[in-house]
């Protein structure tokens, strides 16, 4: 198998985003997609490379972009600076999680029945965000996401199947927090799962998370179960 990229352009409010697709050109039919949502910092080589990730398992993986076109933080200042806005207007956070939906369906080898979201921390919140708008995909996973419910979309009916992988010692997402998403998609009749790692913290799938001050450590163990729940969470909802 041989994994390529691409760059896709596309474009809300005159705002110009940037996502990568990752796929095998031999496929002969077209495929189901998988989005993959950034954490603070913007889309980076982190998120392009879960695309492929997605790839390797038979998918199209689109990681995709709500920040804008070349958008990076690098550092605790700038990345809040980036995701703030969004966590302050979750309306248009989620205009842009469709738009990235629509531009991933409208790909030519993309089988436009099929998607799935996940998202890694505040990606993982941007995966919640989609299911809990109505969005008629496949399923979302929130992986060390953030789990709090935006005002808006209270009463709307959750369509996908939702899976969140959380570590239980994650100190932006305490167990009250929990409870409350628990509470939040049983109130809705979601169909939906929670994974808790015990001894892990934010971030447990970034190798380079190494700030236990902070709350981000990267667990070998916690990276490896999560990606076989993603695999076979994904493999259950495409296979329906």
């Amino acid at each position: 198998m041989t994994i390529e990229t691409s760059n896709v352009s596309y474009h809300l409010d005159d705002v110009e985003f940037a996502g990568t697709v990752a796929r095998d050109p031999a496929w002969q039919e077209p495929r189901p997609v998988v989005l993959v949502g950034h954490a603070w910092a913007g889309r980076s080589a982190f998120e392009d490379q879960r695309a492929v990730a997605i790839a390797e398992l038979g998918y199209v993986g689109f990681a995709l972009d709500v920040y804008g076109k070349g958008k990076l933080g690098n550092s605790v200042e700038e990345n809040s600076a980036l995701m703030q806005p969004l966590l302050d207007d979750r309306e248009l956070l989620q205009k842009r999680l469709h738009a990235s939906l629509n531009t991933a369906r409208e790909l030519e080898f993309v089988d436009a029945r099929r998607a799935a979201m996940i998202g890694y921390c505040f990606g993982g919140l941007c995966a919640l965000d989609l299911a809990r708008t109505g969005a008629d995909i496949s399923g979302v996973v929130s992986l060390h996401g953030l789990f709090a419910a935006p005002d808006n979309h209270a009463d709307t009916t959750i369509n996908a199947r939702v899976l969140a992988l959380h570590g239980w010692d994650d100190p932006m997402a305490k167990p009250d927090t929990v409870l409350a998403l628990a509470d939040e998609m049983s109130r809705k009749s979601a169909d939906w799962q929670l994974h808790a790692y015990g001894n892990a913290m934010h971030a447990f799938t970034n190798p380079d998370a190494n700030d236990p001050n902070f709350g981000t450590v990267y667990d070998a163990h916690a990276d490896r179960r999560s990606w076989q729940a993603v695999a076979n969470f994904l493999a259950e909802g495409f296979d329906q």
